[in-house]
């Protein structure tokens, strides 16, 4: 264990104000095991403006927090430095099995960066976040590469299948700013996904309640239910008909649609499972797709590009900056495995066949 030498007194800033006082020095004593951030509060060693404060008590900008000596964790250094040497396996090799798939360097390509928000474009085959098997996500890959920044967090999420535009937010004010936008559905959102089949111009508007379950081996899935069900959550998606595509050398027998979808309501899996819904599965989905399209998408042909992943992608995003409340608008452009799918005239941007 490394113990501090003495107390520290810190300020709290407006990013910080309305944080419960536990959470607040969670974040500050980064390596120090919650029991013992909990065990300061009751004995009082941490002190707001020189007073006593109960964990549930919420600091607000010009509080002065008083920090007793404490012990980091030894285990926690060493579960960094563990990370940090996967990390750099992945960057040597450009995979590794623990992040479920491909995995590149710590950073990603930025798309907006300011003191407030980051936003980048994800590859497919990435968690944003650990958990469900994958060891770290791409958060905890930012926040090793940046050790100096003090607040680092998703403002929403991707399916690790998914690419495009992922925001995360680097002050707290940001972060609850931005969610109330998603909450609040301020924000406009358009993916581009390409789906099998002739995809009707005048279906614009599927509004499907879904229920989310588990499968025996613990994995999630979603299905459309009826409005009435017990446990139905209704879900919104606008789709446009972007342009259609047709058949590929692989499967000569399916055309495609590359549809704009929009979604109002942000449950899992929205999109692939009101898409298939329809009968229209998006290609190369892998838990809702047609998986004889699938295998022969992923076969290799000389006189054209394969599909190993699905063809979902967070493409456009428009909201208002935190600080200055203008409006924001992001693009990502399509990534190579998914232009080189499209017939040659559509490859090189999608954005000419028309805009939102």
């Amino acid at each position: 264990m490394t113990a501090l030498p003495q107390a520290t007194l810190v300020t709290v800033d407006e990013d910080y104000a309305g944080q419960r006082l536990d959470n607040f020095l969670i974040r500050q004593l980064k390596g120090v095991p919650k029991t013992h951030v909990y065990r300061i509060i009751r004995s009082g060693e941490v002190r707001v403006n020189k007073g006593r404060a109960h964990a549930d008590t919420r600091v607000e900008a010009g509080d002065i927090v008083r920090l007793p000596p404490v012990r980091t964790s030894e285990r926690a250094e060493q579960k960094a430095q563990a990370m940090q040497s996967v990390m750099t396996e992945v960057a040597r090799h450009g995979a590794s099995s623990t992040v479920g798939g491909y995995a590149p360097a710590a950073e990603f390509p930025i798309l907006f960066e300011d003191d407030f928000l980051l936003a980048i474009d994800k590859p497919a085959g990435v968690a944003v976040h650990g958990g469900s098997g994958v060891s770290f996500g791409i958060i905890e890959q930012l926040r090793m590469a940046r050790p100096e920044a003090d607040f680092l967090e998703l403002v929403h999420r991707l399916d690790r299948e998914t690419s495009g535009i992922l925001l995360i937010a680097k002050r707290r004010m940001a972060l609850k700013l931005l969610q109330e936008q998603f909450r609040e559905r301020e924000t406009d959102k358009v993916y581009l996904a390409l789906v099998s089949g002739n995809w009707p111009a005048n279906q614009r508007v599927i509004d499907k309640a879904l229920h989310k379950y588990l499968l025996p081996n613990g994995e999630r899935r979603v299905k459309i239910v009826p409005n009435d069900h017990p446990d139905a959550m209704r879900s919104v998606t606008l789709v446009k008909v972007k342009t259609p595509i047709a058949a590929n050398p692989l499967a000569p027998a399916t055309p495609f649609t590359l549809l704009e979808v929009t979604i109002k309501t942000g449950r899992t899996h929205q999109i692939r499972v009101h898409l298939a819904g329809e009968g229209h599965p998006i290609a190369g989905d892998d838990k809702y797709g047609d998986f004889e399209l699938n295998k022969a998408l992923q076969r290799s042909s000389a006189g054209s590009a394969s599909l190993k992943r699905m063809f979902l992608h967070a493409w456009s995003l428009k909201f208002n900056h935190p600080k200055t409340r203008k409006a924001v608008q992001l693009q990502a452009s399509l990534p190579e495995e998914l232009q080189q799918f499209l017939p040659s005239r559509h490859s090189s941007s999608p954005e000419e066949t028309g805009n939102s």
